[in-house]
């Protein structure tokens, strides 16, 4: 079952349902009768019938959980947080499927069931396991109350890698003889200790890395009684294991601490203004909520009646408070601040802009960088070079050399020394973690910054732009149209125009609508009823009101209809109604046999919009801005911005083929943009980046790169941030890389001890994730 907000590609999702999963589990395994998972308890609970190897069944159904969690990588089952069932999942198990289980949901667990007889649940027999790693992986993200064992991991590690290396320094230095193995050995089990597990967890999957490389070499030490070198190397190896998860857990920290915990239950309204309490998960679309003052709001929603401010520090990072008035839109996840106010549900829980939000974040987690796809491919197959040539060189130095096999002394180090020195120094710890551990800090630094990455492809690819194209209304302006005036030509029908734009418009969910429909709600506007409405794609409506068509939309298209004119419009009102809007202005035409008028919107420019478009000049980046809007409001634009190039009057499509056309030129584009107009250009540019604080779904979903706090400056602090991640990648792989040639050509020619080995590997590894941390601490909002 696909997670309900991520259902962006749809051809592989059945391989992703976890339901299907365990659908197919029942009918491998005919001992096994009902499977519940537990998310509160983190449990999944098997029952069987009769004598069955229970712990094949388990197995069985853990590969299966596995299959359907990677193939799923980020966009993981819904089941697992709570974000959906599966009577809303979007790729629900065939009728076939349906035949052959029962599905119940209760709170926070859901059984399937193989369809049996009433009786048979008597004799079943169940036990209990934990969730499998990769399924639990999922849960965590979200888990707020866990959020500190796992983001504090690292605490543990580091403790055992201080108590492994104090441990070592007192059998090398304080105790007597007789006690240093022993001492040795409590050093060597507290170094070793995580790493075990990661090797143990790896030889399940019939798989090796380097954490098995690096027991191998410090049991090898040991073996000929090189104790301390040993020591040191499991201290070194497991310092730098805990600093990799202070990074991972760190950035974990930063995205989480974005958002405060969802409220679990909401006020619902009857028709008759009885109160009752619903959870959120089951809020419905229509639904008429009750929120009190100092309560977050459940959902997405519509103010109908009553006044207030909202707290929308967590989602836009503003920490002014913002008004809210009847038919201003409300976000989950945002605190009601003084007014008690009812409000309409306008979207699910699963479906809120929150929700939207956290989803982006969790694939970003997962999303690999194409240059760490080659890495984690290279450094299995490097693993088992090494290993072989490791080997191979210990008879080289044996049998054609003449180095004694095992027993060193201080004048001659045997041949097995020497492929213990070989195998420390050429193992690829600090090259594994050179790219995931400058992503994953890039990626926190820019959540906490109001800029979500989602992934490394995108800190990568936003680094190679030259070209930059932008929308116009809410990327280059506020976004926050508001109705400036009403004209009728000939005057006297404003009121009507007003009403039939307001009518109409509440259909609509274009900017230039919302300002409509916001503006008529104020004004307590009565709806009238259309028939027959039709959205022509980038010019406007179309509808009947009583048998006779109302057009609304684009002046060229308006006039172009041949609707007939009023009879009583004089030449000096035609004149005015000819007359072009001011630039800076926006305006909506309506139409009817008898009657015509327009709707006059302003909306203003960020005020930091011509500091950004400066900058991204000085940073060599060519601003291209792509808007629907006329010719003359376009020119306004690019005066007032000094922008490069300006391209108006554009349809959806026609901003695709600019995109493509600069794409076709050999540019790399970045395209700005918040709309749903916006989306197929976001889809097509080499990196999309939207307003993520009031952005469409349809653009968050296609972006690579979301500016949460709506904040046209991120998007330089993103630049940036990509441009310097991509610097930091490349000295770690120096250094990596470096130090491992290096050392490899020294350990080769006999001229380097193990213990100068370890700290020489061992150290680029530290040096490699404190290079990136600086992406995490350094910087700030300005210029990372």
């Amino acid at each position: 079952m696909s997670h309900p907000l991520t259902a962006k590609k749809r051809d592989d999702a059945p391989a992703h349902c976890l339901a299907r999963s365990v659908v197919a589990t029942l009918a491998e395994e005919p001992s096994l009768e009902a499977v519940t998972i537990d998310r509160a308890q983190k449990k999944i609970s098997v029952a069987t019938l009769g004598r069955t190897d229970v712990v094949r069944v388990t197995e069985r159904l853990t590969e299966k959980l596995h299959e359907a969690q990677d193939a799923a990588g980020p966009r993981g089952c819904g089941l697992l947080i709570g974000a959906g069932d599966c009577a809303t999942c979007e790729t629900p198990l065939s009728a076939d499927e349906l035949q052959r289980v029962t599905i119940k949901h209760a709170g926070g667990t859901t059984t399937i069931a193989r369809v049996t007889c009433p009786t048979a649940p008597k004799f079943w027999r169940w036990r209990d396991m934990p969730f499998p790693k990769v399924v639990q992986r999922d849960v965590e993200f979200f888990e707020h109350a866990d959020e500190h064992d796992h983001t504090d991991e690292w605490k543990a590690q580091l403790a055992l890698a201080g108590a492994c290396g104090a441990l070592g320094l007192i059998a090398g230095f304080v105790v007597p003889a007789t006690w240093r193995v022993p001492v040795f050995l409590l050093s060597y089990l507290a170094g070793a200790w995580f790493p075990a597990e990661e090797v143990w967890e790896r030889l399940r999957q019939r798989a090796i890395d380097v954490h098995f490389l690096m027991l191998a070499v410090a049991a090898g030490a040991a073996s000929i009684g090189a104790w301390a070198e040993g020591a040191t190397l499991l201290f070194l190896f497991s310092l730098s294991g805990a600093l990799e998860h202070y990074a991972l857990g760190r950035t974990q920290k930063e995205i989480r601490s974005l958002f405060r915990e969802s409220p679990k239950v909401a006020t619902v309204l009857d028709g008759q203004g009885r109160e009752s309490e619903m959870q959120v998960e089951a809020l419905e679309c229509g639904m008429r909520l009750l929120v009190k003052p100092g309560s977050q709001f459940p959902v997405d929603g519509e103010v109908l009646k009553g006044g207030t401010a909202a707290d929308e520090s967590n989602l836009t990072g503003e920490s002014t408070p913002v008004e809210k008035a009847v038919g201003d839109h409300v976000r989950a996840g945002t605190i009601n601040l003084w007014g008690a106010v009812e409000v309409n549900v306008l979207r699910r829980a699963s479906e809120s802009a929150l929700q939207k939000i956290i989803t982006l974040i969790r694939e970003a987690q997962h999303q690999k960088a194409p240059s760490q796809r080659f890495t984690d491919r290279f450094s299995t197959v490097y693993t088992y070079l090494v290993l072989a040539l490791s080997l191979a060189m210990f008879f080289v130095w044996w049998l054609a050399f003449g180095l004694p096999p095992f027993a060193s002394s201080e004048a001659m180090r045997s041949a097995f020394y020497r492929t213990m020195t070989l195998l420390v120094v050429a193992s690829p710890c600090a090259l594994v973690l050179s790219i995931p551990s400058a992503v994953l800090a890039a990626i926190a630094w820019g959540a906490r910054h109001g800029v979500l990455i989602r992934g490394g492809a995108a800190v990568e690819k936003l680094a190679d732009v030259n070209v930059v194209a932008l929308d116009k209304t809410g990327t280059l302006t506020t976004g926050e149209l508001r109705v400036e005036k009403v004209e009728s030509f000939p005057p006297g029908h404003e009121d009507e125009i007003a009403r039939l734009a307001y009518s109409l418009e509440k259909l609509s969910t274009h900017p230039l609508a919302r300002a409509i429909t916001r503006h008529g709600k104020q004004q307590k506007v009565a709806a009238l009823e259309f028939s027959g409405f039709e959205s022509v794609n980038g010019l406007g409506l179309r509808a009947k009101l009583n048998g006779n068509e109302v057009l609304l939309g684009r002046r060229e298209w308006v006039w172009s209809s041949g609707f007939r004119r009023p009879s009583d419009l004089s030449a000096p009102d035609l004149l005015e109604a000819e007359r072009q809007t001011e630039p800076g202005f926006s305006e909506v035409w309506l139409a009817r046999d008898g009657l015509l008028g327009r709707i006059i919107l302003r909306d203003d420019i960020r005020p930091q919009a011509r500091v950004v478009v400066d900058e991204l000049k000085r940073a060599g980046l060519r601003t291209v801005v792509l808007t629907g809007d006329r010719r003359a409001t376009a020119e306004h634009l690019h005066k007032e911005l000094h922008l490069d190039e300006v391209r108006f009057e554009l349809k959806p499509e026609e901003k695709v083929a600019v995109i493509k056309l600069l794409s076709d030129e050999g540019h790399r584009v970045a395209m700005v943009g918040d709309g749903v107009n916006d989306a197929p250009s976001l889809a097509m540019a080499h990196v999309g980046v939207a307003m993520g604080a009031r952005g469409s779904d349809a653009a968050l979903e296609q972006a690579d790169v979301v500016l949460l706090h709506d904040r046209l400056e991120n998007f330089l602090a993103a630049f940036r941030l990509s441009q310097r991640a991509r610097r930091v990648i490349r000295q770690n792989l120096v250094v990596s890389l470096g130090m491992v040639a290096v050392l490899v050509v020294f350990a080769m020619l006999g001229k380097i001890p193990l213990p100068v080995g370890v700290v020489g590997h061992e150290g680029s590894t530290v040096v490699v994730v404190m290079n990136s941390l600086r992406l995490l601490f350094g910087g700030t909002a300005k210029k990372p």
